[in-house]
C-alpha cells in the first residue's frame, strides 16, 4: 500500500512530496559520504516524487565514479533526496528528513557502499 509522505531540508527552502509504501526497506549505507551524514535511503521510482518547491536552491554535489547527483540546499547543507548511483531510475530521498506523522514502517538493512560493485550485485 502507499502512503503519501512529505519531507525537505532543514530551512525549509527544499520541498517535495511523495508516494512511498507503507512497510519499506531503507539502505544504511556506510560509504564515505552517507556514514558522515547519516542518510537512511527510501528509494522510490521518479514518478513517485514531486519536487514542490526549491529546485533553484539546490547544489550538486559529484565524487568518484561521477554517476551519483547529489543534491544539496545552498542554505541549510541537509541533502533531503539524491540521484543515486545504484538506482539511475529512482530518487533515493533521505528517511531522516520526512516529516513527522508519515506512519511509515520501515526495517533497515546494511548496505556496504565501501565495496559498492560487490554490495550493488548482491541487490540484484
Amino acid at each position: 500500500m502507499k502512503v503519501i509522505v512529505k519531507g525537505g531540508c532543514h530551512c525549509g527552502a527544499v520541498r517535495f512530496r511523495a508516494e512511498a509504501v507503507d512497510a519499506p526497506e531503507l539502505l544504511d549505507c556506510n560509504c564515505s559520504i552517507c556514514r558522515r551524514t547519516g542518510f537512511l535511503h527510501l528509494i522510490m521510482d521518479h514518478v513517485d516524487f514531486t519536487l514542490v518547491q526549491g529546485g533553484d536552491y539546490l547544489t550538486r554535489y559529484r565524487f568518484g565514479s561521477g554517476q551519483a547527483e547529489h543534491l544539496f540546499c545552498r542554505h541549510c547543507g541537509v541533502k533531503s533526496f539524491y540521484q543515486p548511483r545504484s538506482h539511475p531510475d529512482s530518487w533515493s530521498v533521505n528517511y531522516n528528513c520526512l516529516d513527522d506523522g508519515h506512519g511509515l514502517d520501515p526495517r533497515i538493512t546494511r548496505f556496504d557502499g565501501q565495496n559498492w560493485e560487490k554490495a550493488r550485485a548482491a541487490l540484484s
